[in-house]
């Protein structure tokens, strides 16, 4: 009797490129908390849409500087979980695999996938406020919160400026190198994954329609169904770290039988 995982391996058979979205279904899985699950202890007071905004850094940067920091710290503890170390496995059965992600917290590049294109920035960057000089996360390690968990940003070593996540806020245009390359990725891919997202955040939420209009075929991944479900060629109700390391052992098994 043929499995969830032998159909989407077959669908895997002859593809050249394949893309992959993630969202924040993924990382959850790792103890990573979602942007509107974040809110917890000294957090809960605020709407995260408060913390996420130039204008919020601009009115209290060292509240929103303290919400960062202790994000950076929640992802900088989580490990990545099976689900990322298959997505890097079934990197290397195509000739070309991108991943595109809407998370922030740099799982999927310290699980060993190669090209990652973060949409939405990474909490793994800081950079100045005023003219984006990089700042080296490494400093962060030795900042203490006070209690009211906000803490002072540090100030850039080149100009003075505020420091800030290298995130992309609300308001914020997406970083245009990383939009091109993800539409790219979906016009020109023979498959197209939907991974732990809800498929409700535009632009992203654009890119699998982009696949199939190319006529990609869809895998759709989620405990629970999306917009895309239904157009997709199988929809797999299940979670990333349940379901991508069966279908990475059923394409191997496939790959074997060459």
């Amino acid at each position: 009797m043929r499995s969830l995982a032998d159909d989407a391996a077959r669908l895997f058979e002859g593809a050249r490129s394949v893309a992959v979205l993630t969202g924040s279904g993924m990382s959850q899985e790792s103890g990573v908390p979602t942007f509107r699950d974040a809110q917890t202890g000294l957090w809960a007071r605020y709407d995260p849409a408060e913390l996420a905004t130039p204008e919020a850094f601009e009115r209290h940067p060292a509240r929103v500087f303290g919400w960062y920091l202790w994000r950076w710290k929640v992802a900088r503890a989580a490990k990545p979980h099976s689900g990322y170390y298959a997505l890097a496995e079934l990197g290397q059965a195509v000739p070309r695999f991108v991943i595109i992600t809407q998370n922030v917290d740099g799982l999927h590049r310290r699980a060993g996938s190669e090209e990652v294109v973060e949409l939405h920035g990474s909490l793994e960057r800081f950079r100045c406020a005023a003219a984006g000089h990089p700042y080296d996360a490494e400093l962060l390690e030795g900042l203490a919160a006070d209690s009211q968990g906000e803490v002072e940003p540090p100030r850039c070593h080149r100009c003075s400026s505020p420091i800030r996540p290298g995130v992309v806020w609300f308001g914020e245009p997406l970083p245009a190198e990383a939009l091109d390359r993800a539409w790219r990725a979906a016009q020109e891919c023979d498959l197209f994954l939907v991974v732990g997202t809800s498929g409700l955040v535009y632009p992203a939420a654009e890119l699998p329609w982009v696949a199939l209009r190319q006529g990609a075929r869809l895998i759709d991944i989620n405990p629970s169904p999306t917009p895309f479900s239904p157009r997709a060629d199988l929809w797999w109700n299940d979670t990333a770290g349940a379901a991508l390391p069966e279908l990475a052992r059923a394409v191997a098994a496939i790959s074997s039988k060459r």
